[in-house]
């Protein structure tokens, strides 16, 4: 069986390999595996799914991976809920990876607790395309395609409401796996066997409880500490960084900060697209102004009158709003987002994902606002 190349700093225990191999190996006898990941912060979720990912790859050559972090996703910014389809293993886990989802929808915090409604309807409606596109339909069965097995990484809010949507999501996915990461700190860990389960579950189940990764002499957990905003920035960073060539020599963070300054944004027509604010309120007369030096959300919604209002539209990419002009009715956006995909976009979603400051710590650039250089959105 191909493995993947050790990465530099990262320690795959050997339980951790087993496990991953026995989710894989059950494969060949039934539908493919459903895998959901769980466990208290800084247990070592997401290098977990990562490695169960390249443990499935070279069975399945694609694996869906469904990210329900918003605040360390693994492939995409800050604030995103995705779903990807997976074709190549990645090495070395220590490297940052940028991935196009396959469907996105932008949540606008980097926690579920501002609004766990809408952060639950989003993991479903995501979910269901999965379950729909890649796993059993009879539109799946009619392509002569295979359904592909779904790896899920959740995020390590296990108390509280992040418990109880915790239960809520297995309860509504109802996973053929539950990978369960326990630390020493027992308190921190999620309750032990099928604690979601209240009966109204179908199908069996198979739970596996792992220890952490590193231990110390007396078996206790060796986390190690994240730290969360410097990760999510270096996201937005290298997600904006995109919007340059590769062989484009910017080596710094403030290079970049200059380039994007200088960089001609797109025209988007304030007619072209509706606004909306996620998880707060902001009257009429501000909604345009309250854009000018933010992130947002680029997103198309093709619901008609009668659909349903209740569920956030796909999103296609972030932007970076670089003015506001009100007489011409103009929105300025720098984005790495292909115009082709940038003309469908009809709605602006902003929420509480900031521009990091080194971006915005730039001087001696000529505004490109109102340039003769902008580029044209049809």
């Amino acid at each position: 069986m191909e493995k993947e190349s050790p990465s530099p700093h990262i320690f795959i225990p050997d339980w951790w390999s087993e496990a991953a191999d026995s989710i894989a190996l059950e494969s060949y006898t039934s539908s493919p595996p459903i895998t959901f990941v769980c466990g208290a912060k800084n247990s070592g979720k997401s290098t977990y799914s990562r490695h169960l990912l390249n443990t499935l790859l070279p069975r399945y050559k694609k694996v869906a991976y469904l990210d329900t972090d918003v605040g360390q996703p693994e492939f995409t910014t800050p604030g995103c809920l995705s779903l990807h389809i997976i074709d190549e293993q990645t090495p070395d886990f220590t490297i940052l990876s940028m991935k196009t989802p396959e469907r996105c929808i932008f949540f606008g915090d980097t926690s579920s607790k501002r609004d766990p409604k809408a952060y639950l309807s989003s993991i479903y409606r995501l979910y269901d395309y999965y379950h729909m596109e890649y796993y059993q339909s009879d539109k799946l069965r009619s392509s002569e395609k295979f359904p592909l097995p779904l790896v899920i990484n959740t995020p390590g809010w296990v108390k509280g409401i992040g418990y109880e949507i915790i239960v809520e999501m297995l309860r509504y996915i109802q996973p053929t796996h539950v990978v369960q990461i326990r630390i020493s700190a027992e308190k921190k860990n999620l309750p032990s066997g099928l604690f979601w389960m209240d009966g109204n579950q179908k199908g069996h189940v198979n739970l596996i409880n792992l220890s952490a990764a590193l231990q110390d002499s007396s078996n206790r957990s060796l986390l190690i500490k994240k730290d969360s905003r410097r990760l999510r920035d270096a996201r937005i960073i290298a997600y904006f960084r995109q919007c340059f060539p590769c062989n484009f020599t910017i080596t710094t963070n403030k290079e970049l900060a200059h380039a994007l300054a200088c960089h001609p944004p797109y025209e988007i027509p304030l007619s072209k697209v509706k606004v909306l604010h996620l998880h707060c309120t902001v009257s009429r007369n501000e909604i345009f102004h309250s854009l000018n030096a933010t992130i947002v959300g680029l997103a198309v919604d093709h619901r008609t009158s009668e659909e349903s209002k209740d569920y956030a539209p796909w999103c296609v990419g972030l932007g970076i709003i670089r003015g506001v002009d009100m007489p011409k009715e103009l929105l300025y956006v720098i984005t790495p987002v292909p115009l082709s995909h940038l003309d469908k976009v009809n709605v602006f979603l902003r929420g509480y994902i900031e521009i990091p400051t080194c971006l915005l710590q730039v001087r001696g650039c000529v505004s490109p606002y109102m340039a003769t250089s902008v580029l044209p959105s049809n």
